[in-house]
């Protein structure tokens, strides 16, 4: 369970990661392409295959969008990456923290 929960915070920090190195001019248009499609995926409640249908539904979910991550996050350039790595993770602390004090 606390690989899950791990996961699951890497996944989220990635995304923002993401959506911050979409807003970078540094990065190449083809890259902000496909981080476009990869955050509306994630976003949407469209999926390629409805979670309805017992376990595939949701397989789409746990496969494609760790899969299209792993590409995007592949064509940033490196100081990109870095950069908007460590913004996404003080932002998700600062949230982190606001949520705590209530």
């Amino acid at each position: 369970m606390k690989k899950l929960k791990t996961w699951a915070k890497k996944l989220k920090q990635q995304l923002i990661m993401l959506h911050l190195a979409y807003k970078d001019r540094r990065t190449p248009w083809y890259a902000k392409v496909l981080i476009f499609v990869i955050i509306a995926y994630a976003l949407s409640p469209i999926d390629l295959i409805p979670d309805f249908i017992p376990i595939i539904g949701y397989l789409d979910d746990l496969i494609l969008l760790p899969i299209g991550i792993y590409f995007a996050v592949r064509l940033i350039p490196e100081n990109v990456k870095a950069e908007c790595s460590i913004k996404a993770a003080l932002l998700l602390s600062l949230v982190r923290s606001r949520l705590v004090r209530g």
